[in-house]
């Protein structure tokens, strides 16, 4: 018979490596990113109510930004945001018009961006995009929120 008990991994999972800003000489300008409506796949924005774009530097697809509708606690139902970026273009400022871009596109009102507390990053860019912290207190992870203005 099977135990109940969970086996420790051999090695624990790697977090991601921490992408540093470039200088700002470096950086894109917000007029040269645009968003491009996308199939996406059933967890990718493809699903009920998803919603998926590609994200575009100067003509180039550099990443992907998907709206997915999740019901999980602490917040139920609602629409939650998720964004990649091809590595080398990280640091460059592309995710924050990302953020921006597809939730402005988006048929909701109000989105949530889920992530660590301790990606630094990711909470610049959804900052700069709008979003702010909406984490219940003791919540183990960053819940973030966007509301369309009216």
């Amino acid at each position: 018979m099977a135990s109940s008990k969970r086996r420790k991994p051999k090695r624990e999972t790697p977090k991601p490596k921490a992408v540093k800003p470039k200088p700002p000489s470096e950086r894109v300008a917000p007029t040269e990113v645009t968003v491009e409506r996308a199939k996406g796949t059933r967890s990718k924005g493809g699903g009920d109510g998803g919603e998926a774009w590609h994200i575009c530097h100067s003509g180039e697809k550099v990443g992907d930004v998907y709206i997915n509708l999740i019901d999980e606690p602490p917040l139920g139902p609602h629409a939650s945001i998720q964004i990649y970026l091809n590595r080398r273009n990280q640091g460059l400022g592309i995710g924050r018009v990302g953020y921006r871009l597809a939730s402005e596109a988006s048929r909701y009102d109000t989105i949530y961006a889920h992530m660590r507390k301790a990606n630094v990053a990711s909470r610049r860019a959804a900052e700069e995009a709008g979003y702010v912290d909406a984490s219940p207190s003791g919540f183990t992870q960053l819940i973030m929120r966007w509301d369309r203005k009216k």
